[in-house]
Parts: structure tokens; C-alpha cells; sequence
């Protein structure tokens, strides 16, 4: 990375040699006439994150960041201009029956000893950050209800079991009103199961249901299931009350106490930095994404693979276009088709709706100075490091091996942590340059921002301020190993995120790709 240095001067970001823009740095962008410490002079006031021709443009000219091609110019553009999403033709998305397959598979990198945190080791071997009641459901139509019973857990029995850190409604929209046999209807069922057997749930989730619904307790929990406890009563319907609204409340608060005293006696243990399970999303993203945040979380994520810990990153169609780049980093020919099978099905999942990836990208991202979905691609994959790619998970899928796994979920900030959370995520780390204040009940959410600016606006909501790397602040490696460090601080409870403190909690939101009737 290139970075003109001085911070009250005109500055841009080169990524790559080969690359002929850039992007620019400064608050507030450059006016006409700005000139930059390599003599680039700007022939236009360009807005900060914006992109700055390095070199003239013919038409049908390659349009290259990264190191690679982002677009083709569709008219001339001169040496100094502001390069324009309309001025570019985005590329086709690479096919899915000519990549490299599993033949640029890096290193094993050396073994990283010695790291811990405290964490709460469950009966089936997992590892949750968080102690946490969850009381999963089998249909929307009891929501109300069991909201309404977990605001008096809260008030009147938490205070009773100081070790437990909080209960949590796993409600959702399926479970009635679907067609359950419907070919993708497994997804939202198996999403529904494995949330109940989140590591930071300790094995005690319980089950409330209506009755008469599709979607039947037995499918979200299994009897032979060491994950979940089903020793001790687990499940109430609501229409088995006799006598209304205010014995449904006692007998969910009943279940719940039993719980809570189980929760209550857990203690933290010292257990090795493998046992983290993070999930890596971005949203609200823009041209920084890919040179602050999102590397520090690559250099991050290769430190806690190194540590012999499971990461996830996800988002399809935030790694379409960048594809051939991890099926070439797949650990054998096998994880490479499985990318290849994830590709394929969102691809005609798309197109059963007569949309494709570039339906992705957001008029905020565009006004932070992403032009299309391959430049959002190749800034998004980043995050997962240099590791070789270990597994692949489809949606609603629960972990089955450590190492770096594409974990594969829709960009949609709500269902790829939903999904993530599924798959056995404990703690959630999330980058962003337009700013939002995500956050979810189940897993702490370290934010993380692009931009100096944002992390300064936003003070109580940006725990890591990434954009100190394009300042010149802090190098890559340097806010890599801080994002290492605060992951282990706030899995063992010693530090809480800003979304934690705020109970920031946005809705379980399930993928169901089947018809709803």
C-alpha cells in the first residue's frame, strides 16, 4: 500500500503498482487543483473515498484496483479526474467451470502458543464467550408472549443469578404459513435447530411453541443431541393452558428458573484461544473497507488461525466476482467445489427473482466510493486473511472443523449474522464505513470502522478505529494484533463492547428461499 504521508496535504491510497487509481484520503476530499506529493494534480474537486485517475483512460480501457480489473472505462478519462461508477463497465462474473481449483494453497503458517481467554466450557466440548438463557420458538405466533415473559425474567428472575449474563428470545418468522416440505425449506429449519445449540447457550435453550404449528418442537431439538440438555422439561406449548395469557407467563418463568439455576452455577475456566469460534461480516462498507478494516481483520483472522481457532467469513455476493481468488486457496480440490456449489446455488437463487450480484451494492456504498460489486468484492474478501481456506458451510449449517471456513449466507447484515450465529459463531466481528449500530443478543459485536471520522462521530458505538492505518497512525500488523488481543478480552468477558452496553440487539432474521402459502 502506497500512502502519501503528510496529513495536511493532499493524499491518496494505491494499493497495488499495477493499480492505475486511487483513493483519496483527506476529510472533507480534494478541490481542483489539489496536487499530491507525486505530482498527480487533481483537475476536480474528488470527494473523500472517491477514486483519482493515476494515468489517462482510453475508452474500453481496463479500470484496475487491487491489482485487479474493477471495470472498463466507458469513455475517455484524464489523468487526475474523479473516476465515476457511470463511467465504468463492470466485468462479467467470473464462470464457475473455469477457476482454479485448490492450486495456489498457502503455507501452513507456524503454530501461535500460548493464548487464552476465560470462557465457559459446555458438555459437548464447545466453548461459549457468553452465559446466556435462550428460549428458541417454533413459530411467530408465540412472540408476543414469550416477549412479554422474557421482560419478567429479566426484571424479576435475573437478578436472582448474577452468573448468567442475560435471556434472550430466539423469535422468528417461519414455522406456520410455509410450505415446511418445500425443496429449501431445510435451511430455515436447520437455522432455527443449530441457533439453539450456539455455544454461548450453554446446552439449556428451551423450546416454546403454539400447537398446531408446521414446524414441530422434535424438529428444533434431538434427543440425541449432546448439545442440548433435554434432561429436565424443555418445552411448553401454548395452547396447553387451560386458564389463558397469565398462566402461560408462569409456566415459561417456571422453565426458565429451572434453567437459570443450572446457568447460575457455571464458572469461567482458562481454555485456549482455539476454542473461539468468530464470524466476520461487514456492512455499510465503502472504499476504506478494503484498506483499513478489513485487512486488519485478515492479518486478525490469520493470527487466530495460527492459534488453532475457527473463522468465518460469509456473504456470497460480496465474494462472487472475487471467487477465483479463494477456490485457488482452498485446502484441497474438494473445499474448492463445495465454493463452487455455494456460487452456483445463490447465482440461480438470484435469478429465480431476475436479479443478479450487482443487485448487492447500496447508494451508501456508492457514496462511499465503491463504483460496483467487484470493487465491494475484492475489499470484502480481504478479511480472511492469507490462510488457506479449510471448509465451507452451507446456510444453516453448524461448524464441524476449526481452521478458516466460508460460512456461505446473503449480505444482509440480519441474516448473515443469524446464519453465522448457527453455525456456532461466539463472537461477531463487524467492519463498517457508513456507520450502523448493529448488534445481536446471542454474541458480543466488536465494531470496527473504516474512518477516523466515523469512529470520532460515533465515540459510544466504534470500539476499534481502523482508519488510523490510512492516517499513517497505525500499521496493518499493528491493529491486527490489537483486534487479536481485544477479541480474546472481550470472549472472556473482561471488556464489553459498545453494542453489549447499549443491549443493541437487532432482530434473528431467517433465509427461506421456499414459498411461503
Amino acid at each position: 500500500m502506497q500512502l502519501i504521508p503528510h496529513q495536511d496535504s493532499p493524499r491518496h491510497i494505491r494499493l497495488n503498482e499495477a493499480d492505475n487509481v486511487a483513493v483519496i484520503v483527506n476529510d472533507g476530499g480534494v478541490p481542483a487543483g489539489a496536487r499530491f506529493e507525486d505530482g498527480l494534480v487533481a483537475l476536480e474537486p474528488i470527494p473523500q473515498s472517491h477514486k483519482v485517475a493515476l494515468a489517462d483512460l482510453a475508452t474500453g480501457q481496463p479500470v484496475i484496483r487491487y491489482g485487479q480489473v474493477i471495470g472498463y472505462a466507458l469513455e475517455p478519462i484524464a489523468r487526475g479526474s474523479w473516476v465515476r461508477e457511470a463511467q465504468l463497465r463492470m466485468p462479467s462474473a467470473p464462470p464457475l467451470d473455469s477457476l482454479p481449483m485448490a492450486d495456489a494453497v498457502p503455507a501452513r503458517l507456524e503454530p501461535l502458543q500460548g493464548y487464552s481467554f476465560e470462557g465457559y466450557r459446555n458438555a459437548d466440548g464447545s466453548v461459549g464467550t457468553r452465559n446466556i438463557l435462550g428460549i428458541t420458538t417454533t413459530v411467530q405466533c408465540v412472540a408476543g408472549v414469550l416477549e412479554h415473559a422474557v421482560a419478567r425474567i429479566r426484571s424479576e428472575l435475573l437478578p436472582r443469578y448474577p452468573n448468567v449474563d442475560d435471556v434472550v428470545a430466539l423469535t422468528h418468522s417461519n414455522g406456520c404459513g410455509v410450505a415446511i416440505t418445500a425443496k429449501d425449506a431445510y435451511i430455515p429449519i436447520r437455522t432455527v435447530r443449530n441457533l439453539a445449540r450456539n455455544p454461548n447457550l450453554g446446552g439449556e435453550a428451551l423450546v416454546i411453541g403454539l400447537g398446531c404449528e408446521k414446524l414441530q418442537a422434535e424438529q428444533v431439538m434431538h434427543e440425541d443431541d449432546a448439545s442440548v440438555d433435554l434432561s429436565e422439561p424443555w418445552l411448553y406449548r401454548l395452547q396447553e393452558s387451560t386458564t389463558g395469557f397469565g398462566e402461560m407467563i408462569e409456566q415459561i418463568m417456571a422453565l426458565a428458573e429451572t434453567r437459570l439455576r443450572k446457568l447460575d452455577r457455571r464458572r469461567r475456566e482458562t481454555v485456549p484461544a482455539s476454542e473461539l469460534i468468530l464470524g466476520m461480516q461487514c456492512g455499510g462498507s465503502d472504499a476504506f473497507s478494503g484498506i483499513t478494516a478489513n485487512p486488519a481483520l485478515g492479518f486478525a483472522s490469520d493470527l487466530l488461525i495460527r492459534a488453532g481457532a475457527t473463522v468465518m467469513f460469509s456473504e456470497v455476493t460480496e465474494v462472487r466476482d472475487a471467487i477465483y481468488m479463494l477456490t485457488a486457496r482452498a485446502e484441497t480440490p474438494e473445499v474448492a467445489q463445495a465454493l463452487v456449489r455455494e456460487m452456483d446455488w445463490y447465482d440461480r437463487y438470484l435469478a429465480r427473482g431476475a436479479a443478479d450480484r450487482s443487485a448487492n451494492t447500496t447508494p451508501g456504498n456508492k457514496k462511499g466510493g465503491l463504483s460496483n460489486i467487484v470493487e465491494k468484492s475484492l475489499g470484502s474478501i480481504v478479511k480472511s486473511g492469507s490462510s488457506a481456506i479449510n471448509g465451507v458451510l452451507g446456510p444453516g449449517e453448524r461448524y464441524n472443523r476449526k481452521g478458516l471456513i466460508y460460512c456461505a449466507t446473503p449480505a444482509s447484515d440480519f441474516v448473515c449474522g443469524t446464519l453465522q450465529l448457527a453455525a456456532g459463531m461466539n463472537l461477531h466481528v463487524f467492519t463498517t464505513g457508513r456507520g450502523t449500530p448493529y448488534g445481536l443478543a446471542m454474541a458480543p459485536v466488536v465494531k470496527v470502522s473504516t474512518r477516523t471520522e466515523l469512529a470520532e462521530r460515533w465515540p459510544d458505538l466504534i470500539d476499534i478505529d481502523a482508519g488510523r492505518i490510512a492516517a499513517g497512525r497505525a500499521s496493518v500488523e499493528e491493529l491486527g494484533w490489537e483486534l487479536f488481543h481485544y477479541y480474546l478480552d472481550v470472549a472472556s468477558g473482561r471488556t464489553r463492547t459498545w453494542a453489549e452496553r447499549h443491549r443493541l440487539h437487532n432482530d434473528i432474521v431467517l433465509f427461506n428461499p421456499a414459498p411461503v402459502t
